[in-house]
């Protein structure tokens, strides 16, 4: 299903802001005007990935809580602790508003 989420200026420039969407927490990031949308929630200990840090240069997020690293683009777990990758959605930006695919809404 496609949902409409922000509008393309609520997640500011090298940023990351997440979102309900649907009972899901979905994290959108903006990385040098590009935008990644990932599941919020780390897979190893539920941390909000959000609250973490970005590193714009290699396009990933790093869990605030134990340093484990996924890339935005895929969802993959780079770094341990962390070893299952986080669900990536598909996602569009149409006349400044984000739109992300979802299944299961």
């Amino acid at each position: 299903m496609r949902v409409s989420v922000c509008k393309a200026g609520d997640v500011p420039r090298d940023g990351m802001v997440a979102f309900d969407v649907g009972g899901r927490r979905v994290m959108i990031a903006n990385v040098q005007g590009e935008y990644y949308a990932i599941c919020d929630t780390c897979s190893h200990a539920e941390a909000s990935l959000s609250e973490g840090y970005l590193h714009v240069g290699d396009c990933t997020v790093e869990c605030p809580l134990h340093n484990a690293v996924f890339d935005l683009k895929t969802g993959e777990a780079l770094e341990f602790p962390a070893e299952d990758p986080v669900a990536t959605y598909p996602l569009t930006v149409e006349a400044g508003d984000i739109y992300i695919e979802i299944d299961g809404l």
